[in-house]
């Protein structure tokens, strides 16, 4: 194993973590999280809780052992567009600026989830185990990743209509 395998390690388990957990706690708040996304323009909330919660838990957990990787990052890219979209870019750069959170937080993730799909999963992945993170790594990786976030920018498109107010 290579640092960089080490490295690759740890930027899955951590971007993996942080989505499975956030995934967990909208799952566990359906009520509260529909409330909100639809306090924020989205009109099928309860479709949006359901998508959200279980794309956060699934392409955690994949992150996490290394299966499918890079769809497992395309994933989260379109986590963080929806968020960034909906959500960050009014608030500016900074994620501490209250009572809105800035961007910064969504586009770290979608940097991290840049690199992962570029580099691939490393040699501590079940994708290397059985021969898949070489097909799916390199510019086929970013592409799969590019992918996820314009299917983020459709999410929005299709199910986002804020208020004018």
């Amino acid at each position: 194993m290579t640092e960089i395998d080490l490295a690759l390690l740890g930027l899955r388990v951590w971007v993996g973590g942080v989505m499975l957990a956030h995934g967990v706690k909208h799952l566990r708040g359906r009520e509260k999280t529909t409330n909100w996304l639809e306090s924020i323009g989205y009109k099928q909330a309860p479709l949006q809780w359901m998508a959200m919660s279980l794309t956060e838990v699934g392409v955690g957990a994949l992150l996490i052992v290394g299966l499918l990787t890079s769809l497992a990052a395309a994933g989260t890219a379109a986590v963080m567009v929806v968020a960034y979209l909906t959500v960050h870019r009014k608030a500016g750069f900074w994620v501490t600026a209250r009572p809105d959170e800035g961007w910064e937080y969504a586009a770290t993730l979608l940097a991290a989830t840049a690199a992962i799909g570029l580099l691939g999963p490393g040699e501590w992945s079940i994708d290397d185990t059985i021969g898949l993170a070489t097909n799916l790594d390199g510019w086929v990786g970013l592409l799969i990743v590019a992918g996820g976030a314009l299917s983020g920018v459709g999410q929005v498109a299709t199910f986002f209509k804020p208020s004018d107010g």
